[in-house]
C-alpha cells in the first residue's frame, strides 16, 4: 500500500497555532493524509507548553517534533516524559529528559518510526553527532518506514544526512530556518527529501517575528524578547507518498497554504 505523510513546518506563535488549527484538518482531508508530523518548538515563540502541545494534537498531528528551543519552557519536561508522541532531538545528551524517537502505529498495522535530530553546523557544538546517533536509532528497533526531522541551520548538513540515509529511511525533511525550500526530490534509493519545510506563522515577518525586531538586532540594538509578527499567516508543509511494500518514497511535493 501507499501512505501519505504530511510534514508541517515550525509553528510560530499563537497566530501560527490558530492558523494550524483552522487549516490542517481540511488539508489532511484534501490530500488523504495517513500520518502527520508537526514541528512545535516555536509555538510559544521560544519553546512549547503542555497546553499548546495538546492543541497541536487536537489540530491533527500524530507526532510533534522539537529542536533547539526544546527546553525554553520548563513545564514541558514532565509532559514530554509522559507523552511518547512528543519527541526532542535524539542527539541531545543521554541525560536529557524525554525521547528522541518513537515507533508508532500507522494504517493497517504499519509501524512508523519518527526520528528527531538536531544539526551541529552553526548550532550548539555540545550536541552529539547526528550521523552516529541515527545509526544507533536505526539499529535499536525494527519499523516498516522511517521518517526523520533534522532541525538544522546548514542546508549542506541536511543534504549530507539525506544521502547518508538514502535506502535506510523513506523521508527526511529539514526544519529550523523557517524558510521553505524548492528542492523536493526523491533520491536514487528511495528517500524523499526537502532541505526545509518552512514555517506555519506570520507571512509578513522575518522568519515569523516582527521585522523591526530583526532589524534592531542587525543594527546592533539592545537585545529584546522576540514576538511574532501580526497580519496574515502561511502554512508550509511537504507531502510524501511512500510505497510501503517497496519501502521507498515515490513522490515529495510542497503543500503551502496562505
Amino acid at each position: 500500500m501507499n501512505i501519505r505523510v504530511l510534514a508541517v513546518g515550525d509553528v510560530v506563535g499563537e497566530c501560527g497555532m490558530d492558523f494550524l488549527r483552522r487549516k490542517l484538518p481540511g488539508l489532511k482531508k484534501l490530500y488523504g493524509v495517513h500520518f502527520t508530523v508537526v514541528n512545535g518548538e516555536n509555538v510559544a515563540c521560544n519553546g512549547l507548553t503542555p497546553q499548546q502541545a495538546d492543541e497541536i494534537f487536537s489540530a491533527g498531528a500524530d507526532v510533534i517534533t522539537m529542536g533547539n528551543h526544546t527546553w525554553d519552557k520548563q513545564q514541558i519536561v514532565d509532559y514530554m516524559e509522559d507523552i511518547p508522541y512528543l519527541i526532542r532531538p535524539a542527539n541531545y545528551t543521554h541525560r536529557a529528559p524525554g525521547r528522541g524517537w518513537g515507533v508508532y502505529d500507522g494504517p493497517r498495522g504499519l509501524r512508523i518510526r519518527v526520528v528527531n535530530l538536531i544539526g551541529r553546523c552553526g548550532m550548539d557544538a555540545n550536541f552529539e553527532n547526528p550521523f552516529t546517533t541515527v545509526d544507533e536509532v536505526l539499529r535499536s528497533e525494527d519499523a516498516d518506514i522511517t521518517l526523520v526531522d533534522l532541525h538544522a541551520e546548514a542546508t549542506s548538513e541536511k543534504g549530507a544526512m539525506a544521502w547518508y540515509l538514502d535506502g535506510r529511511a523513506q523521508a527526511l525533511w529539514g526544519t529550523h530556518t523557517h524558510v521553505p525550500t524548492a528542492d523536493c526530490q526523491v533520491l536514487p534509493k528511495g528517500l524523499g527529501f526537502v532541505s526545509d519545510l518552512g514555517m506555519t506563522g506570520p507571512s509578513q515577518s522575518v522568519i515569523g517575528i516582527k521585522p523591526e525586531q530583526a532589524i534592531n538586532r542587525f543594527l546592533g540594538g539592545l537585545p529584546r524578547r522576540f514576538t511574532p509578527a501580526d497580519g496574515p499567516c502561511q502554512l508550509n508543509a511537504v507531502l510524501f507518498e511512500i510505497d510501503t511494500a517497496q519501502r521507498r518514497c515515490v513522490s515529495a511535493q510542497r503543500v503551502d497554504v496562505t
